[in-house]
């Protein structure tokens, strides 16, 4: 063999090995990608020109990057790995079976993701193993998928829509959920499927609030922190009678006391509410107008927005309101991630793609989004924390990432990712500035501290 060709050869296998390591780190090594594969149906013969590997990376790491063509995605993979194939041969191998293959290596990654040695034991108040955050995002897609996902109609025009929803652990950094809905699957809809275990916090937009699904939480050893949404039931639980909110509060400024919420489930909460300043109140009912779609909020509804309510499983006294409103504000931090995504990420960019190609491809950028997050953003924020005192901003790091794509298939964490003028580059440019008032991450901090929860 010649030496121009094992120099070839030597820079198809780096190539072919850098972007292993997206993967490497969850257990996928090139054999599990292809057993995977062969279990989906993805691949059915091993002498196949197309490497289930190849075809996995070189299309994760293409689908971040916007568009993803197949001629774009041939002509890649040849230069990279020598391998030589059509643009229909791909084509033809994006059908069910590579969903199914996708959704898989997902499944994996997210399975293979628990790392207990990170956290600190729990203790006194709070406690939590895990607080879930849990929300959706809404993408626009063609509008031939229409019929298939829905979307928004009327006399003049038709917009299709697809909504995304994650359940996110604050406390590990992890992503444990994903779901690609329909736009009529509201979050309602949806408020029943989240995957609790004893000793999770449940932090929820009030459109997930529901009764029925704060009582199975509760039952499977889970607490919740949800704001009121009018007109849910509230009775007392000594005499059984209903409950005029409105009145109550009216009367009594503030209140902390057990209510059964529900008219059918009759479901024991914790009440607590505070007056509001009025310009947070008059705030609260321009947007509840704004967003009536032709329907006025009622009086009542406009009248109870002059205090901040919330029920709750947590019925201990000693947490007091400002720390369940404190807690409860933590769940911004997955709306913050959703908006990095389409801002960095290029996750609500979809082209004109069938609903086949739809479900690979936003499967891919979610593939590349969890180790993004996990796999680099988690631990390079730990260790910029511990070396020089900085805070990693995650808009200003995933925006790094996306303007420099090749560094993902370069090194992951372990390696010379975190030294050199890339560790040095990220240090400088992705940090937040010094400032005296807390940024996101040093109030996340605070706030778990002060309920006894800790993290690293």
């Amino acid at each position: 063999m010649s030496k121009s060709k094992r120099r070839d050869d030597s820079t198809n296998m780096k190539t072919r090995q850098d972007g292993l390591e997206l993967l490497s780190c969850n257990g996928l090594t090139r054999a599990e990608i292809r057993r995977l594969a062969f279990e989906t149906g993805f691949c059915q013969r091993a002498s196949g020109k197309i490497d289930a590997p190849d075809f996995l990376i070189h299309l994760c790491i293409q689908s971040i990057q916007g568009t993803v063509s197949h001629n774009d995605l041939a002509e890649r993979i040849h230069l990279q790995t020598g391998v030589s194939a059509s643009r229909q041969a791909y084509w033809q191998r994006t059908d069910q079976a590579c969903v199914r293959f996708f959704r898989s290596v997902l499944e994996q990654i997210m399975a293979s993701k628990c790392r207990p040695g990170e956290m600190k034991p729990m203790n006194n108040r709070g406690g939590f193993k895990r607080i879930l955050l849990h929300d959706s995002t809404v993408i626009k897609l063609p509008l031939r998928l229409f019929k298939t996902f829905s979307g928004v109609r009327n006399a003049h025009t038709q917009v299709c829509n697809a909504r995304i929803q994650g359940i996110y652990d604050l406390l590990s950094g992890s992503f444990i959920s994903f779901s690609v809905d329909p736009y009529s699957k509201n979050d309602q809809a949806a408020s029943l499927e989240i995957p609790v275990q004893p000793g999770d916090l449940v932090l929820r937009d009030r459109g997930y609030f529901n009764v029925g699904a704060v009582a199975k939480q509760k039952q499977a050893g889970a607490d919740s922190i949800n704001r009121y949404k009018h007109p849910t039931a509230l009775f007392d639980p000594d005499t059984g009678q209903k409950i005029n909110l409105l009145e109550l509060l009216t009367r009594k400024g503030s209140v902390d006391r057990e209510v059964l919420a529900g008219a059918e489930e009759k479901l024991k909460l914790r009440l607590i509410a505070v007056p509001t300043d009025e310009e947070t109140a008059n705030r609260r009912r321009m947007k509840a107008k704004k967003e009536s779609n032709g329907h006025a909020p009622s009086q009542e509804l406009l009248k109870l927005m002059s205090w901040t309510i919330f029920l709750t499983t947590i019925r201990d006294g000693s947490m007091t309101f400002e720390e369940i409103l404190n807690l409860y504000g933590l769940r911004w931090r997955i709306e913050n991630i959703f908006k990095t995504w389409k801002g960095n990420f290029n996750f609500g960019k979809v082209h004109n793609v069938s609903e086949t190609q739809l479900h690979v491809l936003l499967t891919a950028r979610l593939i590349m989004i969890t180790i993004a997050h996990e796999r680099l953003f988690v631990p390079l924020s730990r260790q910029l924390q511990r070396e020089k005192g900085k805070v990693l901003s995650l808009m200003k790091f995933m925006r790094y990432i996306s303007q420099n794509t090749e560094s993902l298939t370069q090194r992951l964490p372990g390696s010379s990712l975190l030294e050199g003028r890339l560790y040095s580059g990220i240090s400088r440019y992705c940090t937040y500035e010094k400032r005296t008032r807390p940024n996101f991450v040093i109030e996340t901090r605070n706030i778990l501290l002060a309920t006894g929860t800790a993290y690293d």
